[in-house]
Formats: structure tokens, C-alpha cells, sequence
């Protein structure tokens, strides 16, 4: 099954919110790849993914380009990896990349493109394009019968 949608945002308080309801959706593991410009709203997605998914305030959500993998507790585990630095799918074992996928959490991948060439398989892909100075277009694709609930209720 694959099944899109598209979305338009028209600030970072709705990408958040849509990350938010994303979030909520989430009843088990599944990884989530991410593409789109730099300042399209990759990392407000996640934030209100983490919220979504019970990540406390206290613990803020931030983009992980330096640490490449962030975690996070909440009803499901999140892992927030950003793959902006590395240069190839290569360089994603390095980082036990592969392990994060496999384990118990939600994995959310900034800059998913990096992985082309890697036999990689996300549950959904969001691409993320830049339609005005606050306007952002969500294409969702979801994938396989285990992600049925999320599409329906991102429909809603």
C-alpha cells in the first residue's frame, strides 16, 4: 500500500501542529525520512512530533546537526537524526544509523536524501517544499498496512 497526501502550512505554528497530530497518531515504532531546503521545516515537524508523542517540555527539541542523533523519551522513544553532515550513505553506518532504524523508537530523518543508494525503506516520507516566506507544502507518502491509522487521521 502506499497512499499521499498533501498539506499546506502557513506558519511554524502549523507545521508544528501538524507534527503535533503526527505525533499522537504514532502507536508503535516506525522511521519517518524527511527531505526538503534548508529552513523548510524539518526540525518544527519534529518538534511537534516529539510533543505529539509526550516528549516533557523540559526537554527541548533541537536539530541535531552537530550531534547527528538526538533521543528523546516519551510514550515512544524518539530518535532525531540529522544526516545534513555526512556525505553519503556510507558514512550513515558510522553512526549506527542502521541499529536506530531496527530498534524500539520512532526515528525521524532530517535530510533523508543522503541515504540514496542505501537499501533504506522509511514508513512515511515527507518532503517539504518552500511556497512563500511562511508557506510550506507537506507531500506525505505513507507505506505498507501499518501506517493505515496515521493516514486516516491526518485526513482529519
Amino acid at each position: 500500500m502506499k497512499e499521499s497526501i498533501e498539506i499546506t502550512t502557513g506558519s511554524t505554528g502549523e507545521t508544528f501542529d501538524l507534527g503535533q497530530r503526527f505525533g499522537q497518531l504514532i502507536d508503535k515504532p516506525l522511521v519517518i525520512a524527511l527531505t526538503g531546503d534548508l529552513g523548510s521545516g524539518k526540525t518544527a515537524l519534529v518538534k511537534g512530533i516529539a510533543e505529539g508523542l509526550g516528549v516533557p517540555p523540559e526537554y527541548p527539541v533541537t536539530s541535531p546537526t552537530f550531534n547527528l542523533v538526538n533521543e528523546y523519551d516519551g510514550r515512544l522513544r524518539l530518535f532525531h537524526v540529522d544526516l545534513y553532515r555526512l556525505a553519503g550513505p556510507g558514512d550513515a553506518a558510522d553512526i549506527g544509523l542502521e541499529d536506530i532504524i531496527d530498534g524500539e523508537g520512532v526515528t525521524a530523518i532530517e535530510w533523508a536524501e543522503r541515504l540514496d543508494g542505501a537499501d533504506f525503506f522509511p514508513d512515511v516520507a515527507i518532503d517539504i517544499r518552500t511556497a512563500g516566506e511562511n508557506e510550506r507544502i507537506f507531500s506525505l507518502n505513507f507505506y505498507g498496512p501499518g501506517v493505515r491509522n496515521l493516514v486516516g487521521g491526518i485526513k482529519q
